[in-house]
């Protein structure tokens, strides 16, 4: 099982991420929504991301996005966009375009929500099934991607917490996506992530 760290704004903290011993295969920085806490203007974005990436991938979290940020970004360190409010059509035009990779984003309540996984996962390399609460960390009923094919590429987000018995998710996903869990005051604490990834290496060593 893979991780995804999401809402990455800071250097320190990223520096810190990028050169663990167990790094996330996933950072996510939140590109276009500033209604997040977590967002991060595209001055301070581009400064942020110009390094060396090492073993991780970078992710653009992006909300249903204009042509005029997508275009802004695309000479950006990004490996990924995560795409919010984004229909099957535009995904795919965006994916052809950009020559990025997708994660497609869903907000699952209950197991209607999990289906609209169908309409995507040709087009798509991960399906994220999210909460529908965006940043604010709400949970979903995680139980309910028994019902998501196997053949899919899948990752999870929606109130998992740091130091959770991590094990639990690693028969219904390949990927944990966790923010808000790892701040204090509403600041990424490292002491919290590097449990975390500890965590994370230890269910990979076991398996």
């Amino acid at each position: 099982m893979d991780a995804k760290i999401c809402g990455i704004k800071d250097s320190k903290t990223l520096k810190y991420i990028i050169n663990h011993n167990h790094p996330p295969k996933f950072i996510g920085f939140i590109t276009n929504y500033p209604e997040s806490k977590r967002y991060i203007d595209y001055e301070s974005l581009q400064k942020l991301i110009d390094l060396d990436k090492k073993k991780t991938n970078f992710v653009s979290v992006l909300v249903n996005p204009t042509e005029e940020i997508l275009e802004k970004i695309k000479d950006l360190n990004f490996d990924y966009y995560q795409l919010y409010d984004v229909g099957p059509e535009k995904t795919k035009i965006i994916k052809e375009k950009y020559k990025v990779k997708i994660i497609t984003a869903l907000t699952i309540e209950n197991k209607n929500d999990i289906e609209k996984y169908k309409k995507f996962e040709s087009i798509s390399e991960i399906i994220l099934f999210d909460s529908k609460g965006y940043e604010k960390s709400i949970g979903f009923n995680h139980q309910l991607l028994n019902n998501v094919s196997t053949k899919v590429n899948k990752m999870l987000a929606g109130n998992i917490q740091y130091d959770d018995k991590l094990d639990k998710y690693s028969k219904m996903t390949d990927i944990i996506d966790i923010s808000g869990s790892l701040e204090t005051s509403g600041e990424k604490d490292i002491s919290k992530i590097k449990i975390f990834l500890e965590n994370i290496s230890k269910i990979k060593n076991e398996n």
